[in-house]
């Protein structure tokens, strides 16, 4: 069986609990060294062959999965936080259907979700946002027309916008002309490592702070009146609201 497994965000601990039991069980792993915290090797037997995906093709990672599923062995991909999400995981699986290989997915915890406990916000306030906007400015892999991100901040939704902190200029351009206010921002360097750096401010003054900061890489952008507002209270909670559960 071949297993797509979300590794979480980076604290190790931070994977399922059925994430860790198959691949404490697994003879392959191949993992996104580039993203994925190493230290997850550390549950897997001695005798389990590591693979580090960093510099492969597609080609090449499937090569590997089918050779060790054909042999009756247990094969684990491990991508970084969720692998639903810009994971590059539909691909991997077309190819396996081909060669008529049984697989499953296991999520994760998301490097957006784990960055709102990072700032201890919610995305989802009431009377402020009750949606989530999840995703990322244009380079390499194009971005449709219509999910231009000035499109998409026109909502005025909560947001979290990965793989573009390295334009964060561009980013703070078409977010200003969407939200057409100086709304709160975090920006969030690698959720939940050890090395984790939390910059916060405004459309008006992140791209200064983060730049200041160093910061080029592995972060998510968080985007909202959520990140810092006066919100109303749940009527989940409330004394005076009754639901099927309390009368």
């Amino acid at each position: 069986m071949v297993y797509f497994v979300g590794a979480g965000p980076g604290d190790v601990d931070l994977i399922t609990v059925k994430g860790r039991k198959v691949l404490s069980e697994a003879d392959v792993v191949i993992y996104t060294g580039s993203l994925v915290n190493e230290k997850h090797l550390d549950f897997c037997k001695k005798e389990c062959r590591r693979f580090n995906s960093a510099s492969m093709t597609l080609e090449e990672i499937v090569s590997i999965i089918v050779e060790h599923y054909n042999m009756g062995e247990k094969v684990v991909r491990l991508h970084t936080g969720d692998s639903t999400l810009y994971g590059a995981i539909k691909e991997q699986m077309d190819m396996l259907d081909k060669f008529n290989v049984k697989y499953e997915v296991i999520p994760g915890v998301s490097s957006f979700t784990a960055s709102c406990a990072a700032i201890k916000s919610e995305f989802t306030l009431p009377g402020v946002s009750q949606t989530v906007i999840i995703t990322r400015i244009e380079g390499k892999t194009p971005v449709p027309d219509k999910e231009d991100l000035e499109l998409l901040a026109s909502h005025g939704s909560s947001m979290a916008i990965f793989l573009s902190v390295q334009d964060i200029d561009r980013v703070v351009e078409k977010l200003f002309k969407g939200y057409k206010k100086d709304v709160p921002v975090a920006v969030v360097y690698k959720a939940t490592w050890e090395d984790e750096k939390i910059i916060v401010g405004k459309l008006s003054d992140i791209a200064y702070k983060v730049k200041d900061a160093g910061i080029k890489n592995f972060s998510q952008i968080l985007v909202g009146d959520f990140i810092n507002c006066e919100y109303e209270k749940s009527k989940l909670y409330s004394k005076d609201f009754s639901h099927g559960f309390r009368k």
